[in-house]
């Protein structure tokens, strides 16, 4: 695993050991990325259920203002903070610890962030819980985009009554990615 673009560009990354994390492959990475390129130059990025830190890393290296990054396991938060400083970017980035729901609603009130991307386990619908804690927060503006990572089969029907429209939907095969934004 390594960064794709920008000013850390074909730096290796450390993964967290075991599998409790699933990160997110180069290619897909890369498709990602082209597909949101016009959104990270300045961008405020929310990396949630952040694993190694690759997506928001990705984000900081290609020239986002900022990145927050929230993640509960404590192997993984210690690899975060081994891959920013790794490719010096520290200095842009907030790792916080906890839990992703409650720190989404601990957030509320905060600025909002210009792209919000989240990788949950698959197959808990944590990505409903997320966007209902998001639904009414300040830190997911009307103009943010919100990217889902999940299983192919991850049932999205209720976006729409939570207020959230998907405007585009990449499948890669097992998994895709999801985009939504909050009802004009």
């Amino acid at each position: 695993m390594r960064v794709i673009a920008g000013t850390a560009r074909s730096l290796p990354l450390k993964t967290v050991r075991g599998s409790g994390t699933r990160p997110t492959t180069d290619r897909i990475k890369e498709t990602l990325f082209n597909i949101i390129a016009p959104e990270i130059p300045g961008c405020r990025f929310l990396d949630l259920f952040s694993g190694t830190g690759a997506i928001g890393i990705e984000a900081l290296s290609r020239g986002a203002a900022c990145a927050a990054f929230v993640e509960q396991d404590r192997n993984a938060l210690q690899i975060i903070r081994q891959n920013l400083n790794f490719t010096h970017l520290t200095e842009h980035a907030r790792v916080i610890a906890g839990d992703v729901i409650r720190t989404v609603v601990s957030m509320d009130g905060e600025k909002s962030f210009d792209v919000i991307f989240m990788d949950p386990p698959y197959e808990n619908g944590l990505e409903k819980k997320v966007l209902e804690a998001l639904r009414d927060n300040t830190i997911a503006g009307k103009d943010s985009l919100i990217i889902v990572e999940a299983a192919v089969e991850t049932d999205f029907s209720y976006a729409d009554e939570l207020g959230f429209e998907i405007t585009k939907d990449k499948n890669y095969g097992s998994n895709r990615h999801v985009f939504l934004k909050r009802h004009s």
